[in-house]
């Protein structure tokens, strides 16, 4: 049994003797309540006795200070926790499509986390997230961008980001994936031990299965219905960092 609280805008569910803690930022607009979006992945991460840190949020076009204001959060939860069960052995980022983005711009860089799993990994400009804005922006003659702007996100990867330790997931069927590109530039900073990982599925296939299935028309058999979610899990748990 685990129990939940929330924090600020941190849902965090706690098993009785956690053996490590996973803080959780969702993608765009299905991380508002992301206890409720990644049930089932929250759900699998519970049994293998992790710490459960969701932050939830609407997305604005301030992406640094969404991030900033994440891992202050996340630093607040983790402190209330550890006074409750003492030191966390293990602490690990996880991030799906936008909340990667987020995640890789924490004011610490990563250094107070023992590795980053980035699924989904989305950077894409505003007008192509956004397609209302890019009619808008035609038709009124305005520009409008995320801060920062998916070229500056890298850049701030390559000169900011100090985590070493990071997973990264890709599902063959996405194609709003931008891992290679997150690759590429964390493979330039020294020292760096990333690596990639290509598993089936979809841009969708972290969310709630009941979720995904509305938008997604899909009718899956229910022996298949938590597979990939499964593997996802069992990907996260088994990263060596965990055991190192």
């Amino acid at each position: 049994m685990s129990s939940f609280r929330r924090i600020s805008d941190v849902s965090c569910q706690w098993p009785s003797r956690p053996v490590g803690l996973i803080e959780l930022i969702g993608g765009s607009y299905i991380s508002i309540k992301p206890e409720v979006t990644y049930k089932r992945l929250i759900s699998c991460l519970l049994k293998r006795n992790f710490a459960i840190h969701s932050w939830g949020y609407i997305p604005n076009f301030d992406h640094q200070l969404q991030a900033n204001q994440a891992w202050k959060q996340f630093r607040q939860s983790r402190k209330i926790l550890e006074k409750r069960v003492g030191l966390i052995p293990k602490s690990i980022r996880l991030g799906h499509s936008l909340g990667c983005k987020l995640h890789l711009l924490a004011p610490d860089g990563g250094r107070n986390c023992d590795g980053l799993v980035a699924i989904s990994f989305n950077n894409f400009r505003a007008d192509k997230s956004i397609p209302l804005l890019r009619k808008m922006s035609k038709k009124l003659n305005f520009q409008t961008e995320f801060s920062p702007s998916p070229s500056e996100t890298l850049n701030l990867v390559r000169e900011h980001y100090e985590q070493i330790n990071n997973l990264l997931i890709k599902f063959k069927n996405d194609n709003l994936d931008q891992n290679d590109f997150l690759l590429k530039s964390l493979k330039e900073r020294s020292a760096d031990k990333s690596k990639i990982m290509n598993l089936d599925g979809n841009h969708l296939t972290p969310v709630s299965v009941g979720l995904r299935e509305k938008l997604l028309k899909a009718n899956l058999q229910n022996s298949l219905k938590y597979e990939n979610i499964n593997l996802i899990v069992d990907q996260i748990t088994n990263w060596e960092i965990l055991t190192s």
